[in-house]
């Protein structure tokens, strides 16, 4: 069993309820934010324990929904979940990425050159060769695809007529651009009270994919986890392709020189020349410098006997850290980005599950990286993200890993793959 201090729960399907304390759910109370099918919208908005009949007032937790005003970030829904330990910001407006999580003074995100939460109205994705994606990038959770996700390029496809065309895809997608269909609270009757945030993504158009992400955030009261699930299904009526990475960001303070990331890496290949010259220390980071150019690391992980795995990113005295385990089965495979330039530029790593590798689809196609969902088909994926602070808590993961890792040698290349 993998030791985590912060879980992320994505789940299934999701039935279009509008009301508080829906008695037709018997688990769970129920109230609708957002259903663009009744044009139902709530814009400002606290819950707490008080408001749910039942629900035990011990512990002093809080849902607070607002509407962002003001420059780039006008009209962006934010929720802030409040348990009493922990806050978590989630961006229905931003396909339900993640802003940051924070406990005590213990930050989980970044600091991005991009301020201010980004309203994808003012996102052109093709505006620099394919890159517009990196005007709003500065959540600490954001998902990429789910379509197509890596680099921007031109890729082939089969269009209405039959005919194969060329089409030019911008970086990692249009999931993270995509306001939330539908948004809604969950609080569990019965003891421990589960709080959940549950969102409804599509990804669709005529003559195009057809494609729903539901994905739900949830906490226990007065705890340190958050559990995340994510299921994405084909609602077409033929084969669809997709492809999904968790592009989970981290910046200071746990970034530092001397952090470290540590993972039970089975496959290690450097994806660009700039990694070539840094696959010694691909583990280490650096203080920010401003001409530091990004490495990015291709690897594939070992697994335990439940095919889970977990990496480690440790700051330099071992005194804090944060972890992600998951299923090699659904997402096997795992980047690590390195962007150790000037804070002011966005001192960054991004820690990143997938279905593939984030090379162009075209690319990621060519290696059977590429997973197809027949009509009506949904796959799902369930990550554990974790905080841990002081030494012993850091201690008992970087253990966990070396126990994945069981003395298996890790196969190291020093080449570029061919793409």
């Amino acid at each position: 069993m993998l030791h985590t201090r912060f879980t992320f729960l994505f789940a299934a399907s999701l039935s279009l309820l509008p009301l508080l304390n829906d008695s037709s759910i018997a688990e769970d109370h129920r109230f609708v934010l957002t259903n663009t099918e009744s044009n139902r919208f709530v814009g400002k908005k606290t819950l707490s324990a008080r408001d749910f009949d039942g629900v035990s007032t011990d512990e002093k937790w809080s849902i607070t929904k607002e509407v962002l005003k003001g420059g780039k970030q006008d009209g962006v829904d934010l929720i802030t979940v409040d348990n009493g330990r922990m806050k978590i910001r989630i961006i229905p407006t931003r396909g339900m990425n993640i802003l940051d999580l924070q406990v005590d003074d213990f930050r989980l995100g970044w600091n991005s050159p991009v301020k201010e939460v980004v309203h994808p109205s003012y996102i052109n994705l093709d505006t620099r060769g394919g890159l517009g994606w990196l005007d709003g990038f500065n959540e600490w959770m954001v998902r990429c695809g789910l379509e197509f996700a890596g680099h921007p390029g031109v890729d082939k496809f089969i269009d209405n007529t039959g005919a194969e065309a060329e089409m030019n895809l911008s970086l990692h997608g249009k999931v993270g651009n995509i306001p939330a269909s539908h948004v809604e609270v969950r609080i569990q009757k019965e003891k421990p009270h589960r709080i959940t945030i549950r969102g409804t993504v599509h990804e669709r158009m005529f003559f195009g994919p057809k494609l729903q992400l539901v994905t739900e955030i949830s906490t226990l009261p007065g705890s340190e986890e958050v559990t995340i699930t994510d299921s994405v299904t084909n609602n077409g009526a033929n084969d669809q392709e997709m492809m999904l990475i968790y592009h989970t960001n981290y910046g200071e303070p746990l970034l530092e020189a001397g952090a470290k990331v540590v993972a039970p890496i089975k496959s290690l290949a450097p994806m660009n020349e700039t990694a070539v010259a840094g696959l010694k220390d691909y583990a280490t980071y650096g203080a920010p410098q401003a001409d530091f150019l990004e490495q990015v690391f291709l690897t594939e992980l070992f697994a335990d006997q439940d095919d889970q795995t977990l990496v480690c990113l440790h700051s330099k005295n071992g005194e804090r850290a944060a972890s992600i385990s998951y299923s090699v089965k659904e997402l096997p495979y795992f980047t690590i980005w390195k962007n150790t330039t000037a804070r002011e530029n966005g001192y960054v790593t991004g820690l990143e599950p997938g279905t593939s590798f984030p090379f162009n689809r075209h690319v990621e196609r060519k290696f059977g990286r590429v997973p197809k969902l027949a009509p009506g088909e949904t796959r799902e994926f369930s990550l554990t993200y974790g905080v841990h602070l002081g030494k012993k808590s850091v201690q008992s993961v970087l253990d966990e890993i070396e126990e994945i890792q069981d003395s298996r040698k890790t196969t190291v290349s020093d080449e570029v793959p061919e793409h």
